[in-house]
Order: C-alpha cells, then structure tokens, then sequence
C-alpha cells in the first residue's frame, strides 16, 4: 500500500469538489491513448514539475527511472510509481517518506501553477497554485 498524491493541469479540472472528485475518476481510469510513463503528453506545466519532482524522488520506470541494480535504501524509499497523464501525475510513495513527499510535492507545484490533491489524506485537500481549496 502506498501514500497517494496528484498534481493536475488547474486549467482542466472542475472547481468544485463533487465536480472535481467525478472528474478524478474519470483522470483514473487510465484510459488515456498512451502508456502513462512519458512526460511529453503532458502540459508543459505539469511537465516542469514532474522534471524538478524526479530530481528528489525518482520515476520507478521509464526514462527517468535509476538503475537499482546496486541497493541502496533511500533511493529506493524514493522512488516514486508515477502514472503520468494529459491533464494529470498520479504518485504512489513509501509511507516512510509520506512528510517529505507532500512538503515537496505541494511546494512545487504551487510554484509550477498546478493543482495539488492529497488523494491519501484524511480531508483530501485539493488545493490550486493561488493556495485556494476546492470545496
């Protein structure tokens, strides 16, 4: 089991929570026309923070993805299962790096303009760039 994060094209998504959690659904599906592990069919906001987000918790497969050939605990403990979508980047992480995981992931992508959804939290805040939470 993982701890769940999203970040989302603010652009695309309903401002509403009812709205916003039909559209989640949807978003998850994964029924998109690509394999959801390359950056490139996403906006290119959400391509700016998927580049800086990978530098600290790295993809677990395609392009980006480290070699773990050689052990090594905390790059395993950060390394992320990304689903990467048109308007949306679904992240599963270690619950031994939840705090950090979300700090980061929050930040960065108030500073790239995207939405952010704590899909695991108890309250699951959607929160836009502006610092705004849909309701």
């Amino acid at each position: 089991m993982s701890y769940d994060l999203m970040v989302f094209e603010k652009t695309k998504a309903p401002t509403t929570k009812k709205e916003f959690m039909a559209w989640y659904e949807k978003q998850t599906e994964w029924e998109e026309e690509h394999d959801y592990q390359t950056i490139s069919v996403s906006s290119p906001a959400l391509q700016n923070w998927f580049m800086e987000m990978k530098e600290k918790f790295p993809p677990m497969n395609g392009e980006y993805a480290p070699n773990l050939d050689l052990f090594d605990e905390d790059l395993e403990q950060h390394t992320v299962d990304y689903c990467i979508g048109y308007d949306v980047i679904y992240a599963a992480f270690s619950w031994s790096v939840v705090d950090e995981a979300y700090e980061l992931m929050r930040s960065l992508a108030q500073k790239h303009k995207v939405g952010f959804f704590d899909v695991s939290g108890d309250d699951g805040d959607i929160i836009l760039p502006d610092g705004t939470m849909i309701k």
